[in-house]
Parts: C-alpha cells; sequence; structure tokens
C-alpha cells in the first residue's frame, strides 16, 4: 500500500510494515536516524557516561534512544524535533537505568551478596586516557549530585544547552531548571572547598 503524499508525515503509524508508511519512508528515516547518529552519538554517549558513570551502559541507553526513534520517527511529526527526542531519551533511559541499578544494589545488600562494582576500577583503558585527572574528579564530584541537579549541571553546561532547552529535555519549567542548577553549582563548590573528590 503505497502512502498518501498529502497526509502529513506526522500522522503515519511507524515504519515498513506498519500502516502508510512505504519502502522508500523506512529508508528515508533510516537515513535521517543515521546521519543523527553519525552526529550526535558521540556527544550523547559522553552525557550518558556522565549520569551513569559506566561506558557500556551509556552506549546501550544511547542506541536503545536511536531505535526508539527510528521506531517512532512518523511521530516526530517534524524531523527537527529529532535531537530533543533523542536527548530526552537518553536521559529517560539513563533514569531508569539508576533506578535499575540502586533497586539491584539494595536488593544485593539486603541478601549479603556484597557491594556494587567499582565502576572507576572497571572503567576500560581507552577511558581512562580520554579523561584528564581533573575532568575525572569534577565528573566524580558531579556524579555525587542529587540525580536531577546532576541533569541539569550536564545539560546546561556540558551540553551548553539554554534554560528553555534543559527544561524541555527534563520535563520540568525554566524556573525549576534555573534554582536546580544554582543549587547543584553552590554543591559542587562546597565538594571543591572540602575536596572530598
Amino acid at each position: 500500500m503505497s502512502a498518501d503524499p498529502a497526509r502529513p508525515a506526522g500522522s503515519r503509524r511507524g515504519l515498513a510494515g506498519q500502516a502508510g508508511a512505504t519502502a522508500a519512508d523506512s529508508a528515508a528515516a533510516a537515513s535521517a536516524v543515521t546521519a543523527l547518529y553519525q552526529q550526535q552519538a558521540v556527544g550523547l554517549i559522553r552525557l550518558a557516561m556522565i549520569m551513569l558513570g559506566d561506558r557500556a551502559a551509556a552506549e546501550d541507553v544511547v542506541q536503545d534512544a536511536f531505535f526508539g526513534l527510528y521506531r517512532n520517527w512518523f511521530r516526530l511529526g517534524d524531523p527537527a524535533n529529532a535531537l530533543v527526542y533523542t536527548r530526552s531519551s537518553v536521559l529517560n533511559g539513563c533514569r531508569n537505568a539508576l533506578r535499575t541499578r540502586t533497586r539491584r544494589d539494595q536488593r544485593d545488600h539486603a541478601a549479603g551478596v556484597g557491594t556494587a562494582p567499582d565502576l572507576e576500577a572497571q572503567r576500560s583503558a581507552e577511558s581512562q586516557v580520554l579523561l584528564t585527572e581533573e575532568a575525572r574528579r569534577m565528573i566524580a564530584a558531579i556524579r555525587k549530585l542529587p540525580d536531577r541537579q546532576r541533569e541539569a549541571i550536564v545539560l546546561r553546561f556540558y551540553l551548553d544547552m539554554s534554560a528553555e532547552e534543559a527544561a524541555h529535555a527534563m520535563g520540568i519549567s525554566r524556573g525549576t531548571v534555573k534554582s536546580t542548577t544554582s543549587r547543584a553549582v553552590a554543591a559542587l563548590g562546597r565538594m571543591i572547598e572540602k575536596e572530598v573528590w
């Protein structure tokens, strides 16, 4: 069944095999998602790595986000929203991974299995080379922040997003982003003063 050219792309239901999408539509979606991946994957992996502290988990989250983008390409309505959609998916994937990790750690602790693995010790040699000592210390300090503060800092300063863009990605108001960022900066300042990292 061929797609109706008069029908807007956002009204299509999905990719090949789903109503309203042709093989050409699927190829175009795959091409657009691949181009976005080539442009943005490294930055999104860095974002997820700062959030999770684990490169393998960060890569998994980003891969899942791009797969979700491909699967839902025709629901976007406007291809210009693809990066925003993908960033939000990465943040949601990081939140889910952190919740899962916390539940697993609590379950293991209750069962007396042991403590969580030392992520610093497991970091690959490639990751060690990529991060200078100062950067590793700053990332360690950022990882000690509460989830929302960590997200705000990473989006505002590592991804250089405006307060409005960060608010949209986090699903909160612009004012909340500003106050959360302010609290995070103050907390980082206290950590630096005490040299706990």
